[in-house]
């Protein structure tokens, strides 16, 4: 029996970007927010890292600190 592969890379980077939007915040805003926190990186390269989905999870949660998310959603019900 076939087993379905889910998209990992696009799950996280779709988070992510949903939580952006749910916040109303652009690339750029998101690297100066986080180079508010100590995280010094361009829009250009944090656009890029979201895009290709392949960021490590410490950059995830920097993101989500830097935007003040508390809760994260799994699932858009």
């Amino acid at each position: 029996m076939a087993t379905r592969r889910k998209d990992w890379k696009g799950r996280i980077k779709g988070l992510l970007k949903a939580e952006l939007k749910r916040q109303g915040l652009s690339y750029a805003n998101l690297a100066e927010k986080l180079g508010e926190i100590g995280i010094k990186d361009s829009e250009v390269n944090v656009k890029n890292k979201i895009n290709r989905g392949t960021f490590t999870a410490i950059f995830f949660v920097q993101c989500l600190e830097a935007i003040g998310c508390t809760t994260l959603r799994l699932e858009d019900n």
